[in-house]
């Protein structure tokens, strides 16, 4: 079943539970990927709607970070619930190890020797973990660590 799909299912199930956060959350995701295949002008495919998840998840994680500095606990545990429910239909996230390995192959295959060859490393790594949800934060991290910066 297609993510989008599996969405609009969940949706139903939980307007039927009367699970009122998981009913907001994917109300929020289904009017995030409709606005997005109104942009497109078609239907997302999978990768794209995951892709598109994987943003409310950044924007959400960032929410919670701010809330629980500002001294409102309870808004940062909204989001982190939040970011639950949205992660469940995100695929399984990429390890350092498995990070760490793109990275060396990146390297690798371009045959970067210095920071100046960030971007084509980035792009390589980024590449070889597509499908995978991966925090691009995290590889970053790993190249610039791989390549002494």
């Amino acid at each position: 079943m297609a993510l989008v799909e599996q969405i609009t299912k969940d949706l139903t199930a939980a307007m039927k539970a009367q699970d009122a956060l998981r009913v907001a959350v994917l109300r929020m995701a289904k009017a995030a990927i409709m606005n997005r295949e109104i942009e497109k002008k078609g239907a997302l495919d999978d990768a794209e709607a995951a892709k598109l998840l994987q943003a409310l998840v950044r924007q959400r994680e960032e929410s919670a970070e701010q809330f629980a500095k500002g001294g409102r606990q309870e808004l940062a545990d909204k989001e982190r619930a939040e970011i639950a429910i949205l992660r469940a239909y995100l695929p399984e996230e990429a390890g350092e190890a498995e990070i760490a390995a793109a990275v060396e192959k990146a390297v690798a295959e371009t045959g970067a020797a210095s920071m100046k060859d960030m971007g084509r490393v980035m792009k390589a790594a980024l590449l070889a973990l597509a499908g995978r949800s991966t925090d691009g934060k995290r590889v970053n991290e790993a190249v610039r660590k791989r390549l002494g910066g």
